[in-house]
């Protein structure tokens, strides 16, 4: 039977992770839009590198699991990598070890320790593509379960629009993917941005990724090998709001993946890139009752690895969007 209309569930905000929401939803049968602020490739998730990998995000048992779901996920993609985005891809993390990292590294395929740090062959996500690819999804599955008149309305679709109260956004179930706009929109301070500047560079022959983080710091090496350019990073400036890039800084990321592969050094740039991580203690999912009725499920604060649990925070938000949840 028909869902009736006060049954819609609107996702606020279009990045991968209400993306990602707002697909599990519509494949299990619910009648969802999204409503997004800015156009998605202005979101924080355009502008991600997109290795797969849990960064500055808690708690660690919730965040592998997660993880873990989406991994899995992402290698079934990969084998569609020019509609998805989505590629495997060989790297290394420099200085990095098993005996440091949860119980869910075990579980990776193919980690392992390697001479100063460890190996493995793990997703690469290209962004734009996958953001396309993530509403195109939305709109088959809607139609698919409701109809192209659903959808020629604006069903299962993304729609530009500003959201200052999330009590008052007309649905049944309201989930809430803002990231850092739930700074006000919760309102919670506790979500706090953590700044990434990247350099995007002609690929001077590089395919595989690396990184080199070094936690107490703010500046650390990446590259990413994508299909528009090599992607240079990076940095971690906590509380920082400002999205224009910084051409020391740049410089000093060129410079810094030049050590590890010299011919990075004279790469022509082809882009700067600075994106604003929603950083939280932890990970907000829950399941708010509204004073009318109606619920308000919560999903952001996944600071640097919005990607890497997409689908395991989907699942459990859409459980907690559920009538009987």
């Amino acid at each position: 039977m028909d869902s009736e209309p006060n049954d819609e569930v609107i996702v606020v905000g279009g990045g991968v992770t209400g993306l990602t929401t707002a697909v599990v939803l519509a494949e299990g049968g619910r009648r969802v839009r999204v409503w997004a602020r800015e156009p998605a490739g202005r979101t924080t998730s355009a502008v991600a590198g997109g290795l797969w990998w849990p960064y500055r995000i808690e708690p660690e048992p919730l965040v592998g699991a997660w993880a873990l779901e989406s991994l899995a996920v992402y290698q079934e993609l990969a084998a569609r990598p020019e509609e998805t985005g989505v590629r495997l891809v060989d790297g290394v993390h420099q200085g990095t070890r098993l005996d440091e990292l949860g119980e869910w590294a075990g579980r990776v395929p193919g980690l392992r320790a390697v001479a100063g740090g460890l190996a493995a062959r793990l997703p690469v996500i290209d962004m734009p593509v996958h953001l396309a690819w993530l509403r195109e999804r939305l709109v088959q599955a809607s139609e698919a379960r409701w109809g192209s008149s659903w959808t020629d309305s604006g069903g299962g679709r993304v729609e530009e629009r500003e959201v200052t109260d999330l009590t008052a956004v007309p649905a049944a179930v309201v989930v809430n993917c803002t990231g850092l706009g739930a700074r006000s929109l919760a309102p919670d301070l506790g979500v706090r941005p953590v700044r990434g500047q990247l350099v995007v560079v002609a690929n001077p022959g590089v395919t595989t990724w690396f990184t080199s983080v070094d936690h107490a710091s703010a500046a650390s090496t990446y590259f990413i090998p994508q299909p528009g350019g090599l992607l240079l990073g990076g940095t971690a400036e906590e509380d920082d709001w400002s999205l224009e890039p910084d051409p020391d800084t740049a410089a000093a990321i060129v410079a810094r993946c030049a050590v590890v592969r010299p011919e990075i050094a004279g790469a022509r740039v082809l882009a700067h890139r600075v994106g604003l991580r929603p950083v939280r203690d932890a990970v907000r999912l829950e399941r708010q009752s509204l004073p009318d009725g109606r619920v308000l499920v919560h999903n952001y604060g996944h600071g640097g690895a919005g990607i890497t649990v997409a689908w395991g925070c989907a699942r459990d938000a859409a459980g907690l969007a559920s009538p009987t949840a």
